[in-house]
């Protein structure tokens, strides 16, 4: 008997949103002023909560971690929410043919204030919204993708993982769950082992793809 597809799971930043670039841009900066002896750290970090990034790279900078965060929520405020290719009619698509969706993201809610401003209508693609308020452990944990799906009301075989970082796709393998993952992030060959299947974006997934993807 086949599992029933009953929710598609989508993380935020490089799933949704194609904002990694401009997080890479912000990192960068920072990384260069606040861990000049740490090269290309913004590579080493990505994908990682902001918990994680200060406990593994600045700890004991008390002063520095206040200011980061300063500099993070204004950064956030004024950045470009673009959306991944092919998301919204993927969306929709899942939507039409009865599928819940939910957003399940490390982000917190005064980033989700700048993206709702900047995407009125937001919420209403989702059943619903997990920020980094609603988990107790933070990725790779499956906490945060097992919490969606009792919300939703479906189990792990219903579900399927939407994500681009090493922490979120074992996550959802962790949780087990289909994963889907995107090479928005991390290339292609590294995230495979990782993934039920790879893609660019969404402009060639179908709902009849992810149905596959629950029964492999």
């Amino acid at each position: 008997m086949e599992n029933e597809l009953r929710a598609v799971l989508f993380d935020l930043d490089g799933v949704v949103f194609d904002t990694e670039p401009q997080y890479s841009v912000f990192w960068g900066a920072v990384c260069r002023e606040f861990r000049p002896d740490y090269p290309g750290l913004e590579n080493v970090m990505k994908g990682q909560t902001l918990v994680q990034i200060f406990d593994g790279y600045f700890h004991g900078m008390a002063a520095e971690q206040r200011e980061i965060v300063r500099r993070l929520d204004a950064y956030e405020g004024q950045m470009s929410y673009d959306y991944v290719p092919g998301f919204l009619t993927f969306i929709r698509a899942l939507r039409k043919q009865g599928v819940m969706t939910a957003v399940v993201t490390s982000s917190n809610q005064a980033k989700m204030a700048a993206v709702y401003r900047a995407h009125p209508d937001f919420p209403k693609m989702f059943d619903a919204v997990l920020t980094s308020e609603d988990f107790e452990e933070s990725k790779p944990s499956p906490d945060c993708f097992l919490k969606a799906a009792a919300r939703l009301g479906a189990t792990s075989e219903e579900c399927m993982v939407c994500e681009d970082s090493f922490n979120g796709l074992k996550a959802g393998r962790a949780a087990r769950m289909a994963v889907l993952g995107l090479s928005t992030t991390n290339s292609a060959d590294s995230i495979s082992p990782l993934c039920d299947r790879v893609v660019p974006d969404f402009t060639n997934v179908s709902v009849d793809d992810c149905r596959h993807l629950l029964n492999i």
